[in-house]
């Protein structure tokens, strides 16, 4: 009678393994590619249309608005402290990309983003980045309007950096 007992606590305990680890791989988060994959793989073949499965779609909705970027600095940024203490700084950063063109010859592309930074964070790129200084942030894409002098509205779209990493040597860290 113990014997059988024993494969019975057996069975119920490989059971409820099987079954523990199935709700942890459910509850795995996926993440963007894996989410971005699964949903073009559900895209239904053949009759010319094409249609996204709806609960990928809510899955995508979840992805956060995130901005990586390598660049070189392009002009020295202008910090301005703010009536109540905090400090902001602005500047351009240069994203370059290279590629061979159809006549196999070396492209280099250069796209400019406008970046805005906050506080401490202000502050580290004031003290050590300086024009073509090269350097990688991680912030969020955000848009904003205002009116000139005259009463034109204008549109910006600027990066606002969370996180910034000083890149090249140690001595190109400092303004000289």
């Amino acid at each position: 009678m113990g014997s059988k007992s024993k494969t019975n606590r057996m069975k119920s305990y490989r059971i409820n393994k099987k079954e523990a680890g199935q709700k942890l791989k459910n509850k795995k988060r996926e993440n963007a590619l894996d989410i971005i994959s699964k949903s073009l793989k559900s895209c239904s073949k053949g009759s010319g249309s094409t249609t996204i499965n709806p609960l990928n779609i809510s899955m995508m909705s979840t992805l956060k608005n995130k901005v990586q970027l390598i660049g070189n600095v392009g002009n020295d940024p202008k910090i301005t402290v703010l009536e109540n203490g905090k400090k902001v700084i602005r500047f351009s950063l240069a994203t370059n990309e290279n590629y061979k063109n159809a006549n196999g010859e070396k492209v280099q592309s250069t796209n400019w983003h406008n970046m805005v930074a906050w506080n401490k964070t202000a502050e580290i790129i004031e003290e050590y980045a300086v024009k073509g200084k090269q350097i990688a942030i991680e912030g969020k894409l955000t848009s904003r309007s205002y009116e000139t002098k005259d009463g034109e509205k204008r549109y910006v779209t600027e990066v606002v950096i969370s996180e910034v990493l000083l890149l090249g040597t140690k001595n190109e860290n400092k303004a000289a």
